[in-house]
């Protein structure tokens, strides 16, 4: 390998540097996952927090750490929405069908 490729290959490695650095995970899932993500709900579908890092570290963050963070942020907001509450004067739901009445003969 002659000096100038040594150089150039060396300027290369020395010019490369995490993008995701220093941000924060809603940033890092803004920047990233919102063009096709409304929301961080829902997205980590009751995954393990490693499996999810590994996933995304491998398809969508540059680093382990900026992985890991988003992972732990996406289990985070993975709560289901709260239920709504009942309207006054609404029927309450049935838990289970009734029976059909037994037929009488006369």
């Amino acid at each position: 390998m002659t000096v100038a490729a040594a150089a150039v290959l060396t300027a290369t490695v020395v010019a490369a540097q995490n993008l995701d650095a220093g941000k924060s995970p809603a940033r890092l899932f803004a920047d990233g996952c919102a063009t096709c993500h409304r929301s961080p709900r829902g997205l980590a579908k009751g995954r393990f927090t490693l499996t999810l890092s590994w996933f995304l570290k491998d398809h969508y963050v540059t680093s382990s750490d900026s992985a890991k963070a988003l992972a732990a942020y996406l289990v985070s907001v993975d709560v289901p929405p709260p239920r709504a509450a009942a309207k006054p004067g609404a029927k309450p739901q049935r838990s289970s069908p009734r029976p059909p009445k037994p037929v009488q003969s006369q």
